[in-house]
């Protein structure tokens, strides 16, 4: 059974487990509970307290992308592993080396996402929301980037619902003297035997009150030293960690603020630890980060920005007014709408729409911002057929430093300048767009792509019901007042890390896995050390740490 005892002459506590998970996040969660099914003692580190039990996971939305599912049949979308592959590469657009492992990894998840992913979900007793999403809608031709088809399942429950299962196999392993938790553990070395890595050094931080997601204390009040017969790294990205982000980001030029869409913990210094003990790092400059930011009005950490789901009907403009271009719609290419508005030189946009638009197609992520879904309450979620006054984004509407209304197109104009302090958004301009808009839509045919989209989108059952309102006059009173929403970059997601076989083990830069140690979820870049390429599908990060922390707890567990 995993051991602890405490060295007083050295200030040093000592830790003995077959397997070593760092990490207490979602794939280490999953990684653990896999290995004690296999029989075998774990110990699980973590530097934060123990109410950050879940990490990033705890947070989320819960998507899950699956592929040809009962819920996508019953909507009748036509879905197969083919077109789902196809959608992948595309988006992906491997083209190094190092994407060699990444390529096998995609290949594998989306056999799982069509396969027995669904199945093994419902046997966790995993619900899922029967109103399949339709995210990374994509729109550059059938050889693009994008989703052809809904593939983003939500979690019933949402994040913690998806984390509670293996939390509850982790929870039994500790009552069976089997499973060891240490929390306020930071890992700073690996310890390596003859070539194969066998454990972990590090501090022991200070006891922390922070409730979940809030900065801790890093103060170290002594060290500890684990010792293993196999050590998994679920220590996560960099999404926290703005300086290693700027650092790392493609061309060099990150925008001068962002805002923060994980918790502080989310660090990345892990990372040249396995680094220093030989293994690859690799598509650092891959990461998925948000353009439809906005600040949190009740934050929990510094920076604290929550993203906005958006249907496709908000006219999407850079900081100068001016519309980004097709297929550039709100909710169809994340990253395409990100390059595109950080080289204009600016780090923010704006959505304009009205409040027709804001309640019917406008979701917040999060699992806290969600309270039906996370809660599971069947009366709440019929709500949002029927929005009221006392919603989470209600609050955001009325508290949310972001968001503006006005009765007009000039009124608009002179708030939305008065935000950023500046006089880059021209009113006559605006008003012109705005009318432009309506005529197109007043046509009842038009020129414009962005209504055809939409018009296309209503023909899919959750959209109709949901998530895309139909077509009507930006200016129609009778849908007002006109609303603008500020738009910031927030940081979320690395799509590169630790490069990793199909078995999770760790690669040297020569393609060699390094006898006892593994990696999984966000730090191995969710398998490969990158297995979107450049883009993601969405819902495949989640199931990201599901894949390779499973993968990871089998192998480790079969090796000691």
């Amino acid at each position: 059974m995993p051991l602890q005892k405490s060295d007083a002459d050295h200030g040093l506590s000592t830790i003995s487990a077959e397997v070593v998970v760092i990490g207490a996040g979602l794939s280490g969660l999953v990684a653990a509970a896999t290995a004690y099914a296999a029989g075998k003692n774990v110990a699980i580190l973590d530097q934060e307290p123990k109410a950050s039990t879940g990490g990033q996971a705890h947070w989320s939305f819960g998507g899950l992308f699956m592929v040809d599912t009962p819920e996508q049949r019953r909507l009748g979308v036509k879905d197969s592993a083919e077109l789902a592959m196809s959608d992948w590469l595309a988006s992906a657009a491997f083209d190094r080396p190092a994407d060699r492992m990444a390529r096998a990894w995609a290949e594998a998840y989306v056999d799982f996402a069509s396969g027995e992913k669904r199945a093994w979900l419902n046997n966790l007793n995993v619900g899922i929301f029967p109103l399949v999403q339709w995210a990374e809608r994509g729109g550059y031709g059938p050889q693009g980037h994008g989703n052809t088809v809904p593939r983003f399942h939500v979690t019933w429950g949402t994040g913690p619902a998806l984390v509670e299962p293996f939390l509850a196999k982790v929870m039994e392993g500790v009552k069976a003297g089997k499973v060891s938790l240490h929390f306020r553990h930071r890992a700073s070395s690996l310890t390596t035997t003859s070539g194969r890595v066998t454990g972990v050094y590090g501090e022991v931080l200070e006891p922390s009150t922070a409730v979940r997601g809030q900065a801790s204390s890093r103060v170290a009040v002594g060290h500890f030293e684990a010792t293993a017969g196999a050590v998994v790294v679920t220590t996560g990205g960099i999404g926290g960690n703005h300086h290693m982000v700027r650092r790392q980001w493609p061309g060099g030029t990150a925008p001068a603020e962002m805002l923060c869409g994980v918790p502080a913990s989310v660090d990345g210094e892990f990372l040249p630890v396995v680094e220093s003990a030989g293994g690859a790092l690799v598509n650092g400059d891959r990461m998925w980060h948000y353009p439809e930011g906005i600040h949190n009005h009740d934050p929990v950490w510094p920076l604290h920005g929550i993203r906005i789901l958006p249907g496709p009907s908000s006219l999407w403009l850079d900081a100068e007014g001016r519309q980004l271009p097709a297929p550039l719609f709100p909710g169809f290419d994340s990253l395409g709408a990100l390059r595109h508005i950080v080289a204009s030189g600016h780090g923010y946009s704006w959505f304009v729409l009205n409040r027709t638009i804001a309640l019917k197609e406008l979701a917040l992520s999060g699992s806290e911002q969600n309270p039906d879904l996370t809660g599971k309450d069947v009366r709440l979620l019929a709500s949002r057929l029927r929005p009221g006054t006392d919603t989470p984004l209600q609050r955001f509407m009325d508290k949310g430093i972001d968001f503006i209304q006005a009765s007009s197109p000039t009124e608009l104009a002179s708030r939305m300048n008065q935000l950023v302090d500046s006089r880059s958004i021209d009113a006559a301009a605006l008003q012109s767009l705005i009318e432009d808009r309506d005529r197109q839509v007043a046509s009842g045919l038009g020129k414009d792509p962005q209504l055809a989209a939409i018009r296309a989108a209503r023909r899919f059952a959750t959209d109709k019901l949901m998530r895309v309102a139909p077509p009507h006059r930006l200016a129609d009173p009778a849908h007002g007042p006109l609303m603008a929403i500020r738009l910031s970059v927030l940081t979320r997601k690395s799509l590169g890390g630790i490069q990793t076989d199909l078995r999770s083990r760790v690669l040297d830069g020569e393609g060699n896995a390094i006898p006892g140690l593994y990696a999984a979820g966000e730090a191995a870049g969710f398998g490969g050390g990158g297995v979107h390429g450049y883009r993601a599908l969405e819902g495949t990060f989640l199931g990201g740490c599901l894949f390779t922390g499973r993968a990871a707890g089998r192998d480790a567990a079969a090796s000691v």
